[in-house]
């Protein structure tokens, strides 16, 4: 069932992406610039679980790739089959990932933590460059090895402070706020979309 609030919450988080996308940080040896954009990532994975936080990014791709500026200002199918299309491409399976990922662990205390930071480090940086940096290389026409040093070692530092940040918020405010009440198929009662 979709529900309404799984819609807005979804867009949410795809805005979320689109504003976090601004914050940029042009290398002068890679076309992958620093940003925000994974946080907002993980964070939707963490938040709206595996469908919402799936369909909040696949959002802005394929609204991207449509041609909306909503990558740094820049929009279009080039940018989706750029030199960084892979990370963008992945993002919305890493988020899928996360969600599936984090409500079974099962540890409370300390462990939940440290487990949620190697599952939100596993499918929202790992998982990523798995298809970012070889899709880097053929796009830029590059060796694998000056692949991994343009699109992943500078950025490893970055996006563990990401999934320590959002294990940080995510662990405590999933007592109060779990996927489902945000996106309304918890216990509390919300309007089906197909009723709206």
């Amino acid at each position: 069932m979709v529900t309404v609030r799984g819609v807005v919450f979804s867009a949410l988080f795809a805005a979320l992406l689109a504003v976090f996308s601004n914050v940029r940080i042009d290398l002068w040896f890679t076309p992958v610039p620093i940003t925000l954009q994974t946080l907002a990532v993980m964070m939707a994975g963490a938040f709206l679980g595996p469908g919402y936080g799936f369909l909040s990014i696949l959002l802005v791709v394929v609204l991207t790739a449509l041609g909306l500026p909503l990558m740094g200002g820049h929009g279009g199918l080039q940018v989706i089959l750029g030199a960084t299309g892979g990370y963008i491409v992945s993002w919305p399976f890493s988020a899928l990932l996360i969600g599936w990922f984090l409500p079974r662990i099962r540890a409370q205390g300390f462990p939940r933590y440290v487990w949620t930071f190697i599952v939100v480090e596993v499918f929202g940086s790992l998982f990523v460059y798995l298809i970012g940096v070889p899709w880097l290389a053929v796009a830029a026409h590059m060796s694998l090895g000056k692949a991994l040093v343009g699109g992943c070692y500078p950025f490893l530092l970055g996006d563990a402070i990401k999934a320590l940040v959002t294990t940080l918020v995510a662990v405590p405010l999933a007592k109060l706020y779990p996927p489902a009440r945000l996106t309304g198929r918890g216990g509390t009662p919300v309007i089906p979309l197909e009723d709206a």
